[in-house]
């Protein structure tokens, strides 16, 4: 469905409130790409100044705050699930700049990238002993504090 908006004639045929729905679907598939609101503008033949406007009302927020959103989201779901490097995840979710990513990401998650990390891993939890196993070793009942 998306290969036929590709062609701004074929966009420019789309109401405008259509077109900023394609400005968010293409946000959505190219997060992890460097993408310009003059880009964006073109693919859905609106100008830059228009969309901006029509994108913040439709969404309350601006492409480009919608974009960092996206890209901050999976960087988030990167870190909690994948053994990548921070570096890495940088570079896959669309940044060319570490510090950049870095400054990002703590403004919007509130932690550094290994900060989020190492507090959204989980902490294991101790192992059930059966009470049976506890007795027969000499191990004493401890209630949880």
């Amino acid at each position: 469905m998306i290969e036929q908006f590709h062609n701004p004639k074929a966009s420019a045929r789309l109401s405008p409130h259509k077109q900023v729905r394609l400005a968010r679907l293409l946000l959505d598939r190219r997060y992890d790409t460097p993408i310009t609101i003059e880009d964006l503008s073109r693919e859905v033949a609106l100008s830059p100044y228009y969309l901006i406007r029509t994108f913040r009302h439709a969404y309350k927020q601006t492409p480009h705050q919608y974009l960092v959103g996206q890209r901050i989201d999976r960087a988030k779901e990167l870190l909690r699930n994948s053994d990548l490097s921070i570096t890495e995840i940088c570079v896959a979710v669309g940044y060319e700049s570490l510090g950049s990513f870095s400054i990002l990401f703590r403004k919007v998650a509130g932690l550094s990238p290994s900060a989020y990390r190492m507090s959204s891993r989980p902490t294991p939890k101790p192992g059930y002993i059966p009470l049976c196993e506890c007795l027969l070793h000499g191990i004493e009942d401890q209630p949880d504090l």
